[in-house]
């Protein structure tokens, strides 16, 4: 679709206003320059599709108010967007230990990952410990990826039967 000569006309004169927009629009976005920009782009959009109604004496005014009412939306849309956030209820809040609790699990799964073969061991430190993928696991340890993913299993399954015993998970 070519443009109106009144439209080519207008995108000359549209530029003007868009660095004075950005600075009118970004104390309404608490600063945020990137959702600033977007605004004056919209602003710019909305002009370019006016061009044949604006006047280059009027359209200072109307770019303004476009981007304010541009800028309050997207602000309030933004604000709905969010989640509601709650109060935290003092009670729910966890209480603040000593650390022994903590230091019990790590032994106590120290003691259980030990018990796995090495081979169980390795893919689950692997996997857990040190974030790898298992694409990563079966190159680094030239194994297949469905044999990571069966150790995997198998060593969890060992581990939490080792824990059940010693009382620590249920069944």
């Amino acid at each position: 679709m070519a443009a109106s000569g009144c439209e080519d006309n207008a995108g000359a004169w549209l530029t003007d206003y868009q660095a004075p927009l950005v600075g009118f629009v970004l104390p309404i976005v608490n600063g945020d320059r990137q959702a600033a920009e977007d605004v004056v782009q919209e602003t710019m959009l909305r002009g370019w599709q006016h061009a044949g109604e604006l006047s280059r004496e009027h359209a200072g005014s109307w770019l303004h108010k476009v981007a304010r009412n541009i800028a309050i939306s997207t602000y309030h849309r933004r604000r709905r967007a969010r989640p509601r956030e709650i109060p935290l209820d003092e009670s729910t809040a966890p209480a603040a230990g000593d650390g022994v609790d903590g230091m019990a699990d790590v032994l106590l799964i120290a003691s259980a990952l030990n018990s796995l073969s090495a081979e169980h061991r390795r893919v689950i430190v692997e996997l857990f410990y040190n974030q790898r993928q298992v694409t990563e696991i079966a190159a680094m340890l030239a194994i297949p990826e469905g044999t990571v993913r069966s150790r995997c299993f198998y060593g969890l399954r060992a581990m939490r039967r080792l824990l059940e015993e010693q009382g620590v998970t249920g069944p």
